[in-house]
């Protein structure tokens, strides 16, 4: 008998702290903390404040145990609108990431030129619309994960 992972609970996690995450970082103004503190920071990547640094380890995490937990059970006859509803609020989620990445993230983490004010509101209003629809979608997707794959209790065994 293999190891079995616990496949859903961490997809579940993984939606939870990808959506936690991003809440976090919508209250605190990620975005604008990078961008004041761009004059006295290293243009890096994973330099101190990237998000990256601690979304990095947890993506592939949650999108492979996502993947897993609607494969098997649209494969066990779960709730198929929800598993295409978990995969398509996944999939935007993470291609709204992709899309906030490289519209603004690597401007604040990885470039050294100036910017001015005006490309400083351009660049917050961008990200906090994004990060405002891929919570949306993380929203959905978690919910659907969860209708999709319902916690099933134990079996009793009655064998004494």
């Amino acid at each position: 008998m293999g190891l079995r992972l616990p496949w859903a609970a961490l997809a579940r996690l993984g939606h939870a702290h990808w959506f936690s995450g991003n809440l976090y970082e919508a209250v605190v103004d990620v975005p604008g903390l990078l961008a004041d503190a761009r004059p006295h920071r290293e243009p890096r990547l994973l330099g101190p404040g990237s998000p990256l640094r601690y979304y990095a380890p947890a993506a592939p995490v949650t999108v492979v145990a996502t993947g897993v937990t609607l494969v098997e059970s649209w494969r066990n006859g779960g709730d198929r609108r929800a598993v295409a509803a978990s995969a398509v609020g996944t999939l935007v989620a993470a291609g709204l990431t992709g899309y906030l990445v490289k519209a603004v993230n690597l401007r604040l983490l990885r470039d050294d030129e100036p910017m001015g004010d005006d490309e400083r509101r351009r660049l917050m209003r961008t990200w906090h619309r994004g990060n405002l629809l891929r919570l949306a979608a993380l929203a959905v997707a978690a919910a659907a994960t969860r209708r999709a794959t319902p916690v099933r209790p134990r079996p009793v065994r009655l064998d004494v």
